[in-house]
């Protein structure tokens, strides 16, 4: 018989696993994401919801969650099994918004808390007919939010009956297939919560696949199930229920136990919504034994906790490997992005040694200087050359990252397919020319301000114009080979040292003002991608943690 494993070094472990599994981030569409996405999600529900609640307090009632499609009955039948209605159970589709747990009164104190589905608000309305007493505790005055909160699917409400035994409750869940979306995540949360999992359908919907995926997923954690045949209609309940059987016997479910109800008045809702007692009689015992008798209780609980720490050797590993799949994605695209800049950046400075800046009307000033164009002139026709052509060099590195990142699944987080415009944070077209002229004339102030202090060195009367000084200098800078005459024009104003210590200092500057245009605008197109956080830490956490419980485990 599997046993129930409490030991706190145990618990220990599973809360290490749980904080590293809640750390995972999958942005990037990867293929298989979304999957991997789901296995988190439905890890944290078991470890939050189920795993951990009943290991620190496994004298807890035994949870049974009633599951299953649209119509199926599920509502009508924990009404039938309490006794008395309620959960809402009627013809309009989907009926049950908001999940109901029912319970015995001495049991209310276990679900009043946020034990165990923390994320739901409790609401506890006790029943008109029942005359009993208000225990809500901390719950009274939530009344209210059967308004906002219970349509968006964020309450649980909690009934207490009488009805039904010590030790054993009922979870009346949304439509696995309802056509809410959330509902349906609700629905896979609650079922992830239950000791024992109820699976109900129908005469006319045994073989639609939402329920087997469920099914499925049960056999996968080796969790408590029972399935219901509900709705079956008196002439053909013999053959139903043999297919039935033959297709749980098929996908290795044939040992689980199976109840049928025959269709009846009452299976339609309205009215009453209580079937028949001798019609539920036999769930009723069989969940009743498992919530009253020790041995068949440890077995089910057991069961249900040991197949989900078993599966975590399966499941982990497979997250890790999305983990890393996600980082490999995230530093190859890094990598493009700053392959991309480095190749422009160098061109740009092969370029400049070339005299590429020197080229339009940047060329024209320079021929006509000084006797047609004067030092402002040549400035502004240089700076305003550099700047075109880093706004080349950065529309080229974008058009390259925009042609490999097409071939990127995971570029498609991003938004990048049309560069230049306000997509994954690069900013209009105007917003990059703006940046890249700011830097440029930033690096002309500060090479007139050099040009002037080289000046003041100088005797007074012997001094040149400190705007020719810099219009020289910026003309030995950028004009490459074509303007070797401006830095022996230069040297002749101010004397070879003088040009030798401006060219110096001037050309660090530009280094700078290059470096901070390409490296800056680069650092904008990672910005998306590093807010993402993708980091390789989290797959050896992962591990490392599913390492620890198994060491644990094994030393059991």
């Amino acid at each position: 018989m599997v046993t129930l494993d409490v030991r706190p070094q145990l618990i220990d472990a599973l809360s290490a696993l749980r904080d590293r599994v809640a750390a995972v981030r999958l942005p990037l569409p990867l293929p298989g994401a979304a999957r991997a996405r789901r296995t988190r999600s439905e890890l944290l529900a078991q470890l939050d919801d189920y795993l951990l609640p009943r290991l620190r307090d496994p004298e807890a009632p035994l949870l049974a969650v009633i599951g299953g499609s649209t119509g199926a009955g599920k509502s009508t039948l924990v009404n039938s099994l309490v006794g008395r209605p309620v959960s809402e159970a009627g013809v309009l589709r989907p009926t049950t918004r908001t999940p109901v747990l029912v319970c015995h009164p001495d049991d209310h104190h276990w679900f009043a808390g946020v034990r165990v589905l923390p994320q739901l608000t409790r609401i506890w309305l006790p029943p008109e007919e029942s005359g009993e007493p208000g225990r809500c505790g901390d719950l009274d005055g939530l009344d209210g939010l059967h308004g906002g909160e219970e349509e968006n699917g964020t309450v649980l409400r909690v009934e207490t009956s009488p009805g039904l035994p010590r030790g054993l409750a009922l979870l009346d869940a949304p439509d696995i297939d309802s056509l809410v979306v959330r509902n349906r995540m609700l629905a896979s949360e609650l079922i992830c919560a239950a000791d024992v999992w109820v699976m109900v359908t129908t005469a006319s919907r045994y073989a639609d696949a939402v329920p087997w995926h469920l099914l499925r997923t049960a056999k996968q954690y080796d969790a408590s199930l029972v399935t219901v045949l509900d709705r079956v209609p008196h002439q053909v309940i013999a053959e139903v229920s043999r297919q039935y059987g033959a297709l749980l016997t098929r996908a290795g479910l044939g040992e689980v136990p199976r109840f049928t109800i025959p269709e009846l008045p009452e299976s339609a809702g309205g009215g009453s919504g209580l079937l028949p007692v001798t019609a539920v009689a036999p769930l009723r015992a069989w969940l009743s034994h498992r919530a009253q008798d020790p041995a068949a209780r440890q077995q089910a609980v057991g069961r249900t906790a040991a197949g989900v720490i078993d599966s975590l050797d399966v499941r982990m590993p497979e997250l890790a490997g999305a983990v890393a799949a996600q980082y490999a994605a995230a530093v190859r695209l890094t990598g493009l992005v700053e392959d991309a800049y480095r190749a422009e950046g160098a061109r740009v400075r092969r370029r400049l040694r070339g005299g590429g800046v020197l080229a339009g009307g940047a060329r024209t000033r320079w021929r006509g200087y000084p006797l047609y164009s004067t030092s402002g002139e040549l400035l502004e026709a240089l700076v305003g050359s550099l700047s075109a052509l880093l706004q080349c060099a950065v529309a080229a590195a974008d058009e390259q990252i925009r042609t490999t990142w097409r071939r990127e699944p995971a570029a498609g987080e991003f938004g990048f397919e049309d560069v230049g415009r306000e997509a994954g944070g690069w900013g209009p077209a105007e917003d990059i020319r703006g940046r890249i002229t700011m830097a440029v004339r930033r690096w002309w102030r500060v090479l007139e301000e050099l040009a002037e202090e080289e000046v003041r060195r100088l005797e007074r009367n012997a001094a040149p114009d400190a705007e020719t000084v810099a219009a020289l200098l910026a003309a030995a800078l950028l004009g490459g080979r074509r303007t070797r005459g401006a830095g022996e024009q230069l040297a002749e104003r101010i004397g070879a040292q003088g040009a030798l210590r401006l060219r110096d200092k001037g050309g660090a500057l530009l280094t700078d003002c290059l470096d901070r245009v390409m490296n800056g605008e680069r650092d904008r197109r990672l910005a998306p991608l590093d807010a993402l956080d993708v980091a390789p830490e989290p797959q050896a956490e992962l591990i490392a943690a599913l390492s620890v419980l198994q060491k644990e485990r094994w030393q059991r």
